[in-house]
């Protein structure tokens, strides 16, 4: 199943894609307010019967996409963890040592948007780069998650485009900085549900700027894998139903091109994963 929260006649919802539309499930279950309490209750494992002889409440076309998890309680992101772009990053004359342990840092929900939805370029910036991730979606709360039960805690996957201010990002030795400006988090369009994709399962993913391909790999390039990053940061808090994990970026981001690349208002940045989907975002300049 797609499950996804969106916009319809001005009311934000949550429901499930079913052909060229989606049915409003929030309407089935008010007592889910959001994906996310759905997704906490158990009841999302049972979605593919709640959708069953129901028509379409909307076209796809008609509704506004919301990130799929609009404000999760945390969006756990993954530092250079595909081998081909730490090796892309020494190459680029940067002195990165691989970690022994998964770093990580923390995105705001504020700095999300959503498919179709413009990702702003901030007026302090023109080094707005792309980076194509897989996003887990967590369902089931855990602390201290050994890796050998981590896909028992996962709900979903989504395309994330976690991209960055990059000269904001080297601020400091801490990059976080550069990667929670609003707005420049695309998120979507949808979660497809666990059950879709074998836990493992090596999945293709591409970016392309305008139609160009930019970057091109697969999860296989990990260095650390979502068990792992399951672990760990499930050993730091506890993880909660709405989770996200951005799983970390491949090679051919735009800082590392010569001459460097990046977004510009009025450019399209499309991010499609192997059997989860296509999260398209035009660039806009910060009002």
């Amino acid at each position: 199943m797609k499950l996804l929260s969106f916009i319809h006649q001005g009311r934000e919802t949550w429901g499930a894609v079913v052909g060229d539309g989606v049915v409003d499930l929030r309407q089935a279950f008010l007592r889910h307010e959001t994906l996310a309490d759905y997704i906490a209750s158990g009841d999302y494992l049972q979605a593919a019967e709640h959708v069953k002889g129901r028509s379409a409440d909307a076209r796809l076309a008609d509704i506004t996409f919301l990130p799929v998890i609009p404000r999760p309680e945390k969006i756990v992101c993954a530092v250079r963890n595909y081998m081909d772009h730490h090796q892309e990053v020494l190459a680029a004359g940067l002195q990165r040592e691989l970690s022994e342990q998964p770093p990580i840092f923390l995105r705001v929900w504020r700095s999300q948007v959503a498919h179709g939805q413009p990702i702003i370029r901030p007026r302090v910036s023109e080094s707005l780069d792309w980076e194509g991730e897989l996003a887990v979606i967590i369902g089931k709360a855990g602390r201290d998650i050994p890796e050998d039960k981590a896909y028992e805690h996962v709900a979903g996957y989504s395309c994330y485009n976690d991209a960055s201010v990059r000269e904001w990002q080297f601020h400091a030795k801490q990059i976080a900085s550069g990667k929670n400006f609003e707005g420049t988090g695309g998120f979507g369009p949808f979660m497809v549900t666990a059950d879709e994709i074998a836990p493992g399962r090596q999945l293709k993913l591409e970016v392309r700027l305008n139609g160009e391909t930019v970057q091109s790999s697969h999860t296989g390039h990990m260095i650390f894998s979502i068990p792992r990053l399951i672990n760990y940061a499930s050993t730091i808090f506890t993880l909660s139903p709405g989770d996200v994990i951005a799983t970390g970026t491949p090679a051919g981001v735009g800082w590392s091109k010569k001459p460097p690349r990046f977004m510009k208002p009025g450019d399209v940045c499309e991010v499609e994963i192997e059997a989860v989907g296509l999260l398209r975002n035009p660039i806009a300049a910060q009002d």
